[in-house]
């Protein structure tokens, strides 16, 4: 059997006397798209947290391309290949798109961090950030103020950076949130596009998007996974309609 490229064994996180992530275990394996769903509070944005470094974790191990990397830290963890976005928009409103993802290109390569030297004049960072931009379908609105894009837009150019990372796994948290119907139909075009070359562990709550995306769906309730398998089987667990789905897919 094909290594995972991200497993989780046992993973706990606990904040005060909450138990927010309890002995979460799966994996993602080369190739796939695998999201983890669930009601507010289940411990999501936690375990994606635990995943990036982000968060430290309580309990279990997190295994990225066979190396333990439970211990690292979150700019470690990036240099291996884990790239990921935020619920809430993480860019810089005052930059260029194409000044966004060069910045991103420019991390990546370990260059001297010239903030305020305007990264995409330099050619070396401009070519490889136009192309993320291209597979974003962003290369139009490269000289665009991030903060005059539309909201959609920054999503795509969350990926747009994430990509520039050269990424070997993409944490995605909740890129549908706050889009329109249609941002959200582009981005789950965009998401099929990428994810055969790249594997994606993806948070979501839009519902439709997940079943037209997801190769295998893990459901988080209370911090426990309650069950993890192929879209199709998971929409018809009595357990999880009765916990989540039956609300979320009226």
């Amino acid at each position: 059997m094909t290594e995972p490229v991200l497993r989780l064994e046992g993973l706990r996180k606990s904040f005060g006397g909450l138990t927010v992530t309890d002995n979460v275990t799966l994996d993602v394996v080369a190739g796939e798209l695998h999201a983890v769903i669930g009601p507010n509070g289940a411990g999501k944005t936690t375990l994606i947290n635990q995943v990036s470094g982000m968060l430290s974790s309580d309990g279990g191990r997190i295994l990225f391309a066979g190396a333990d990397v439970t211990r690292l830290p979150m700019h470690a963890r990036a240099a291996l290949g884990i790239a990921r976005s935020f619920q809430i928009t993480s860019i810089l409103p005052g930059f260029s798109a194409l000044e966004n993802v060069a910045i991103a290109v420019q991390a990546r390569s370990g260059t001297s961090f010239r903030f305020f030297g305007r990264a995409a004049a330099e050619q070396a960072l401009n070519a490889p950030a136009m192309e993320a931009l291209a597979e974003t379908g962003l290369a139009a609105r490269a000289h665009v103020l991030a903060a005059h894009l539309s909201h959609g837009e920054r999503r795509a150019l969350e990926l747009a950076i994430a990509l520039a990372m050269q990424p070997r796994l993409l944490l995605l948290d909740e890129p549908m949130a706050g889009t329109s119907h249609e941002e959200t139909e582009r981005l789950i075009v965009l998401l099929r596009r990428l994810k055969g070359r790249v594997p994606i562990m993806l948070v979501e709550h839009d519902m439709n998007a997940v079943f037209a995306l997801a190769d295998r769906i893990s459901v988080l309730i209370y911090g426990r996974i309650l069950a993890s398998g192929p879209p199709d089987a998971v929409r018809a667990d009595p357990q999880v309609v009765t916990a989540y789905l039956g609300e979320e897919m009226e």
